[in-house]
């Protein structure tokens, strides 16, 4: 890793700063020599900034599915060639950024269920929303197309995300095609970012699972109505659409620059969202 001059933080500044522990650091650097600190003539140690960019892109990696040392070692080698990161991750970053939500590991069919209940009581019925789906591969958008078509109209914006080969600039919803080495390839996302109802629901796709069917698919999922969690999703996406299509993503970059309002979750549509889940799980559990 490319050192740095100034050297100022403590352990547990960087362990403040990144989310984890003390003795995690301590662990990494022993068996991974990873983040590595300068030493004071104490013994103390100490690190710079660019150490914590380099810990949070470890991280990142980590959580999008890559075994812990190559992600050090993809980190380490990137910074001292200098080059960009890939794209970013919806679901790394809000555990990242919001450890203390939930995950949960759900079937890909209870997981349909849930987005369907998103898109029924927030999607539809949010004033002036930012709208983003992710769907890993254009075979799994074909079926919910007319859907997202209705959705982006009442939407303020309505993003779309896949493998697609080629960019559809002023489509809507906006379709973003996806690099071949972009974490969003494994990651399901359906996010509403609104005043009046907000919601992020992301997932991520266990590895190995070639062999099992399509419906039993395990995602380990990640949902919130929390406004500034909503509004950190929705920026993840915004921004890897501004890498395709600058034009299109500008303006909701610029729409989502500040810090939502402190909400408090509508009640009565969290509950009508779950009432819809259970239906959905029952009418379509069997298929």
């Amino acid at each position: 890793m490319v050192e740095s001059t100034d050297s100022s933080l403590t352990i547990g500044d960087l362990a403040e700063r990144t989310g984890l522990s003390t003795a995690t650091l301590r662990m990494w650097e022993q068996r991974h020599g990873f983040p590595t600190p300068r030493r004071l003539d104490s013994g103390h140690r100490r690190y710079a900034e660019s150490d914590v960019e380099a810990v949070l892109e470890v991280v990142r990696r980590r959580d999008a599915g890559v075994r812990l040392d190559v992600a050090i070692g993809e980190t380490t080698s990137a910074a001292l060639l200098d080059v960009a990161p890939p794209a970013p991750s919806v679901f790394a970053g809000l555990r990242r950024l919001h450890p203390h939500l939930a995950t949960h590991r759900l079937k890909k069919s209870t997981l349909l269920a849930l987005s369907w209940a998103i898109e029924d009581e927030f999607c539809a019925k949010a004033d002036r929303a930012h709208i983003f789906g992710a769907f890993q591969a254009g075979k799994n958008y074909d079926p919910a197309h007319d859907r997202w078509v209705e959705l982006a109209r009442v939407a303020k914006s309505a993003f779309v995300f896949a493998d697609w080969d080629t960019e559809e600039p002023g489509s809507s919803p906006i379709k973003v095609p996806l690099a071949l080495d972009a974490p969003m390839r494994r990651e399901w996302a359906v996010i509403c970012d609104a005043v009046d109802l907000p919601v992020a629901l992301t997932a991520w796709e266990l590895p190995g699972q070639r062999d099992v069917r399509d419906r039993d698919r395990v995602f380990e999922a990640v949902w919130t109505v929390e406004p500034a969690a909503v509004r950190d999703a929705s920026r993840i996406c915004t921004q890897v659409a501004g890498d395709a299509l600058p034009h299109d993503a500008a303006p909701v970059l610029y729409d989502l620059a500040e810090r939502p309002a402190p909400g408090v979750a509508d009640l009565a549509s969290v509950t009508s969202m779950f009432n819809r889940v259970v239906a959905y799980v029952d009418r379509f559990g069997g298929r």
